[in-house]
């Protein structure tokens, strides 16, 4: 039997912990055994985690989660105050170090340097939460395993990306996967040194599952008689939820009798909420907060809408794909992937305006939402071979 182990921050109710469970999922029981370590016991998806996988913590992490997340001066300050000035100037010098260098490791080497090596031994260890800088740090220097591979699961032209460390650490794993491949295009053009060890891989959605919980729950509960549009995803800038909001305003002023829903929570859930009240949007556009199952409510809209400014994968999108909904999307990295355009869907530019006029089509073309729907039900959702792949 082989052994795996996922390294991940928490199973927060994500894309990118949903395509984990997923996976987990297929892995035959007979075969594989599946440990999950997390940094912190946290998130929806924690009871979701199938009973044969093991699940570990990192038991030191909130002694160096602030040291790892915190700026340096507000570190050093703290520190001082509670009288731990050798451990402050430690502090402040190894960040003016990794400033210099541009590297974090000597500074991830101080925080884990009276934590132990992980006593069992591994076939494959995966720093599954990439890009994260310390994950990646963790499964190479505190995991023992025969391989290990590093996963990207964003787009590393949109987010923070340190190409030094990341140049020197993932070169030392055996494998590089990413979640499609325009997003394997663009690591490559910023690490070229990866090709011969960089793999695609695509986020896997189970359709037996989908169809099965899209039944369970209870969905909408409101009683609207209009179109209904959704969007799903964590509330944050990335996910492109405040440009969604004037878009609805525009829609509602020219009488377009629609409410939209977001389902999922985040940091930019005060802004939103600010926003819907400046354009009196308070009965159009609602915040459902967060549900671990969010089937019956894809499965209840009449439009789904997905506005990221980036992505890897999209798995709520594969996920509404699934469910035959007519969609709109932004064209973010692997948005193509996924959706023709035209054919079975909408790709929009990112901004309120190509939004707003992509949702319009659909709005006013009834036939062109039934296409849509029609042609993704020639689509084949089987992961026979993406599984063989894996």
């Amino acid at each position: 039997m082989k052994k795996i182990i996922f390294v991940v921050i928490n199973m927060n109710v994500g894309g990118t912990e949903k395509a984990l469970l997923n996976l987990v999922n297929e892995f035959p029981r007979k075969k594989y055994e599946i440990t999950i370590f997390m940094l912190e016991k946290y998130g929806g998806f924690l009871k979701y985690i199938p009973q044969e996988v093991n699940i570990h913590y990192f038991s030191d992490y909130y002694s160096i989660k602030d040291l790892l997340n915190n700026p340096p001066r507000y570190t050093f300050i703290d520190l001082l105050k509670k009288g731990k000035i050798f451990r402050a100037f430690m502090i402040i010098i190894l960040h003016i170090i990794t400033k210099v260098l541009k590297d974090r490791s000597l500074y991830f080497k101080y925080l884990l340097r009276k934590y132990p090596t992980l006593n069992e031994e591994y076939d494959i260890a995966v720093a599954y939460d990439g890009p994260m800088d310390f994950i990646s740090y963790f499964v190479l220097k505190k995991v023992k395993a025969r391989k290990k591979l590093q996963w990207i699961h964003f787009d590393v032209s949109k987010i923070g990306f340190n190409l030094r460390f990341t140049s020197k650490i993932y070169s030392k794993f055996d494998r590089v996967f990413v979640v499609s491949n325009e997003a394997k295009t663009k690591l490559l053009k910023y690490l070229p040194n990866l090709k011969g060890k960089t793999e695609v891989l695509f986020n896997i959605i189970s359709p037996l599952t989908i169809k099965k919980q899209s039944t369970m729950g209870l969905g909408f509960t409101d009683n609207f008689e209009g179109l209904r549009i959704l969007t799903v995803g964590r509330l944050s800038k990335e996910k492109g939820q405040d440009l969604i909001v004037p878009v609805l305003a525009r829609l509602i002023q020219e009488g377009h009798k629609v409410r939209w829903y977001c389902l999922g929570d985040g940091n930019l859930k005060h802004d939103l909420e600010n926003l819907i009240k400046d354009y009196k949007l308070e009965d159009h556009f609602i915040l459902l907060g967060s549900d671990p199952n969010p089937y019956p409510y894809i499965n209840q809209c009449d439009i789904y809408v997905q506005p990221s400014r980036h992505e890897g994968f999209c798995i709520t999108l594969a996920e509404a794909r699934c469910l035959r909904k007519p969609i709109v999307t932004t064209n973010f990295t692997g948005a193509k992937e996924q959706i023709s355009n035209e054919v079975n869907g909408l790709i929009v530019d990112v901004s309120e305006n190509c939004i707003y006029e992509g949702l319009l089509k659909l709005l006013e073309n009834k036939d062109l939402r039934k296409t849509f729907s029609q042609n993704l039900l020639q689509q084949d959702f089987d992961n026979e071979n993406e599984i063989k792949n894996y």
